[in-house]
């Protein structure tokens, strides 16, 4: 297991942050005990609309008053996770960062996009494996000085 990510409920405001748990799909961590208890507590399950789940970089934009939950994700969830919340034009980056591991083909000019399409220089390095010294080097140089 990594980090806990968070389930939280929305209210009813329409701009909440966090990924309806609806559309991230089945979790493992649903059918704890501990989950189960506080889906009752709240008068809600998980196909509810309000229910919402962040990874836990994103738990700071939870907010104070909302009522939260942490709960244990595999690898595999916690991508599942942060790919359901991502914009399109990140999830789409982010899809090919992950087949990069496995390929260094146009690996400048990928990086260029992650980093142009707004992914965070940490996540670039957590899915591609590249260090953020050769991030920086790629950041300063346009595509003209290659």
């Amino acid at each position: 297991m990594v980090e806990d990510a968070y389930l939280f409920l929305a209210g009813n405001a329409s701009r909440w942050p966090g990924t309806p748990l609806a559309l991230v799909g089945e979790l493992e961590c649903l059918g704890i005990p501990a989950v189960l208890g506080w889906f009752g507590a709240q008068g809600v399950d998980a196909a509810d609309p309000s229910v919402r789940v962040v990874p836990p970089e994103q738990a700071g934009l939870i907010p104070q008053d909302a009522e939260r939950l942490p709960v244990p994700l595999s690898p595999d969830e916690l991508e599942r996770v942060r790919h359901a919340g991502a914009t399109d034009a990140v999830a789409l980056v982010e899809e090919e960062l992950l087949a990069f591991r496995d390929a260094e083909e146009n690996r400048d000019d990928l990086m260029r996009r992650a980093l142009a399409a707004g992914v965070p220089v940490q996540r670039i390095v957590e899915l591609s494996g590249v260090d953020t010294d050769t991030l920086s080097d790629l950041a300063g140089r346009g595509p003209e000085s290659r």
